[in-house]
């Protein structure tokens, strides 16, 4: 299915006759939805994709580079200057987390506008210097945060919205994977990706939150351990966590963000959200709808719902051709990486952190 066609996806932009192709430049493989972004591309009309991943390649088994352009069937370049010289009207960044800012900041001196893999950095400095070059280069900033896309997130948010649930008193939401070892090892490498689950985990449902509630975060208390995979010698950072965030006004949420999914798992992983209000109480799982069942190759899990991926794509299309920008957009990234750092220095230090 297209991203012009996914169910609740608005009418394609790039479809009509006469409009020239979008130029997208798809910034390293690093990221694991760095292939599964440029397929889902290369179904949408009237777009122009062209990849560079100059970095990739250095661990043994990764394929990255030109290797994987090539499997994908996506014109290649050596360079990240060789990419932004084909002047591209927008770049997506997926790469390791510690090198979002000067990828993202090359993009918008360029003039392209940007969506960045989450978390939008690893440090706050980074992510407030990424959203000043592209309010400087005048270029939306979008954090890539699909889950809000879901169409089971959206029933929730009217719910909400329309009173439904009484007053939001507290939520509980879990973001548990398979640790991501093999070829994309630099997950568990803090040096590149800013720490572990946590970094890996907190973001989507603390986005989930902000979209929902639209409530200030004020205090954070963490745990976190390395019990899991402990016999992975490549793992150098946190495997499970658990987080308490206090808003204003006295709503309450934790987050269960942990690669709690055995190695053997028929998928990923998953993502659930309940939400308690004076009236009732919702649950959503955005990743529930698959086809399950067991073959003498072991577990099957075939998933059926909505692309949620693909919706995001297309609102980010949407934002390049309307020249305006969308969400969740690059304060979004800040907000829900401002709980990243809180956690993380509440679990270092064991003590509530202030957000600020």
């Amino acid at each position: 299915m297209s991203a012009a066609s996914t169910p609740g996806a608005p009418p394609h932009p790039l479809s009509e006759p006469g409009i020239r192709p979008l130029r997208v430049a798809l910034m390293s493989f690093a990221h694991v939805h760095a292939a599964g972004y440029a397929r889902l591309l290369q179904t949408m009309p009237n777009i122009e994709l062209r990849a560079s991943d100059p970095d990739g390649g250095n661990e043994p088994g990764e394929r990255r580079g030109q290797d994987l352009a090539d499997d994908l069937g996506v014109s290649y370049v050596d360079s990240y200057a060789e990419l932004l010289a084909w002047q591209p009207d927008a770049v997506i960044v997926t790469s390791e987390n510690a090198r979002h800012r000067p990828l993202v900041e090359a993009a918008a001196r360029a003039g392209a506008a940007v969506l960045c893999e989450k978390p939008l950095a690893t440090t706050l400095e980074d992510a407030l210097a990424m959203q000043a070059a592209c309010d400087a280069a005048d270029v939306t900033l979008m954090t890539a945060y699909p889950v809000r896309f879901s169409p089971a997130f959206a029933r929730l948010r009217e719910l909400a919205g329309t009173g439904g649930l009484g007053t939001l008193l507290a939520a509980t939401g879990t973001n548990n994977g398979q640790i991501p070892v093999g070829d994309r090892a630099w997950f568990t490498d803090p040096e590149l990706s800013g720490g572990g689950a946590m970094v890996d985990h907190i973001v989507h449902v603390a986005d989930l939150l902000d979209a929902l509630t639209g409530l200030v975060p004020v205090t954070v208390r963490a745990v976190a351990n390395r019990i899991l995979h402990a016999d992975k010698p490549e793992v150098r950072a946190e495997t499970g966590g658990l987080v308490t965030i206090g808003y204003a006004g006295g709503f309450v949420a934790t987050i269960d963000c942990s690669w709690s999914q055995p190695d053997n798992a028929p998928t990923w992983g998953g993502l659930t959200l309940q939400v308690v209000g004076t009236l009732g109480i919702a649950d959503i799982d955005p990743f529930a709808q698959h086809v399950g069942g067991t073959t003498p190759d072991g577990a099957v899990f075939l998933a059926y719902g909505t692309n949620t991926d693909a919706l995001l794509l297309n609102e980010f299309v949407h934002a390049v051709r309307a020249g305006r920008a969308r969400q969740p957009d690059g304060a979004a990234g800040i907000r829900s990486l401002k709980i990243v750092l809180a956690a993380q220095e509440s679990a270092r230090t064991g003590e509530v952190v202030s957000i600020r």
